[in-house]
């Protein structure tokens, strides 16, 4: 029986045999590029139609936790508005294409998070492209790898406060008047 969400199994057991050899990825990395692959739920995660009609607006949604959530959205019947780095395309076309056989929508929308026109447009863009939003997850971010803090530069610091807090607040401000009561905003 194939491994899912359903199947109790020790997660310290469950992947025991795999030691996987430090490495560092330039930025922007892709999912394409890892040893060992990560574990998106491609292969395991059965939905149940509970977000059936639903609009999502994902951040960072052509890897990690944005295509994981990706890809479990779509199994539960929500149409998808990815945000990514234009240099991750290989990535969000390759999430775009697992939830669209899913049978939902798909928009994928390009773009800095540093850039606050780029969030703006990108929530008109989710709008347009859905007809609407209903979910807002908030999860793409960066997180510049150094030794000691004293390595960070200011611009590093920036870069990743632009990232990962301003564009948090520029999207969700854009995207209340779109959200209706029982609407939600997760933010990672």
């Amino acid at each position: 029986m194939a491994r899912d969400q359903y199947t109790f199994t020790d997660p310290a057991k469950l992947y025991a045999d795999i030691e996987p050899e430090k490495q560092h990825m330039p930025e922007p990395g892709l999912d394409a590029d890892l040893t060992p692959k990560a574990d998106l739920g491609e292969d395991s995660y059965r939905g149940t139609g509970r977000l059936q009609g639903r609009k999502a607006l994902i951040t960072g949604g052509d890897s990690g936790i944005g295509a994981a959530t990706a890809i479990a959205f779509a199994r539960e019947g929500a149409d998808l508005a990815l945000s990514y780095l234009p240099e991750e395309q290989e990535d969000a076309e390759r999430i775009a294409g697992i939830a669209r056989d899913a049978g939902v929508t798909v928009a994928l929308l390009p773009g800095d998070l540093r850039n606050r026109d780029y969030c703006r447009s990108l929530v008109e863009g989710a709008v347009e492209a859905l007809g609407g939003l209903d979910i807002l997850v908030n999860n793409g971010g960066k997180q510049i790898y150094q030794e000691k803090l004293r390595d960070i530069t200011d611009e590093q610091f920036d870069d990743t406060f632009k990232t990962n807090v301003y564009a948090m607040f520029w999207i969700t401000k854009e995207a209340l008047p779109h959200l209706s009561a029982g609407s939600t905003i997760i933010n990672t």
